[in-house]
């Protein structure tokens, strides 16, 4: 089992920015995969940032490329969610979740699949 934990999130104005962090425990070396996940009320949950804990190898969602950076501590046990240039679409809850895949892109990260999820923490953005 892997227990995840987030913190960070809030409200800021559009074009600000905000951390969020996620501590994981537990299981660690059974997963490969750390994303974050946003759901917007009355929409899909979508991955929007994956990295691989192995290779460090990074991946965005399109909406997000160039505005957020997804990275981890060195002990591999935090991974964070940096977020600049923030729009009122990027208001959201967003979830970290820890995964064992073969490839760590997003074409893996379906919501479907088996992950470990924390509990969302809310984004807002406002205008």
């Amino acid at each position: 089992q892997v227990q995840l934990k987030e913190s960070g999130g809030g409200s800021v104005q559009a074009g600000g920015a905000l951390r969020l962090e996620c501590a994981a425990s537990g299981s660690i070396s059974t997963v490969n995969c750390m994303a974050w996940f946003r759901q917007a009320p009355g929409e899909e949950r979508e991955a929007v940032a994956t990295l691989s804990t192995r290779s460090g190898r990074t991946y965005y969602h399109a909406s997000v490329k160039g505005r957020f950076t997804i990275s981890q501590s060195d002990a591999g046990a935090k991974v964070y969610l940096q977020m600049g240039s923030l729009r009122r679409g990027d208001t959201a809850m967003y979830i970290c979740a820890a995964a064992l895949r073969s490839s760590c892109d997003l074409g893996e990260m379906l919501p479907s699949g088996r992950f470990y999820w924390a509990q969302g923490t809310r984004v807002t953005v406002s205008s």
